[in-house]
């Protein structure tokens, strides 16, 4: 894994949550760890591995993911055993 994806992962982990981590850097973090992306109608998107599944909107007009987005991504990678 990239030291950039290292950091996104320590980001998502980090308390409080953070709302200053690109949505772009989350998606790339999780391709990157073998996670399925599935593109949706407008700005949706899926996320699945393993039968769990992260379902989200990507921000916009902005590109920084919101705290309820970082909060539920930390969720399913705890739920994959995915931790920093």
């Amino acid at each position: 894994m990239k030291t950039k994806h290292t950091k996104t992962l320590q980001a998502i982990f980090t308390l409080p949550t953070r709302a200053s981590i690109a949505f772009g850097e989350i998606e790339a973090l999780l391709i990157t760890l073998g996670v399925e992306k599935t593109e949706r109608e407008g700005s949706r998107v899926k996320f699945s591995l393993h039968g769990v599944e992260w379902h989200a909107h990507r921000p916009h007009p902005g590109k920084e993911a919101k705290k309820y987005q970082v909060e539920q991504v930390r969720e399913f990678l705890t739920k994959l055993e995915i931790t920093p």
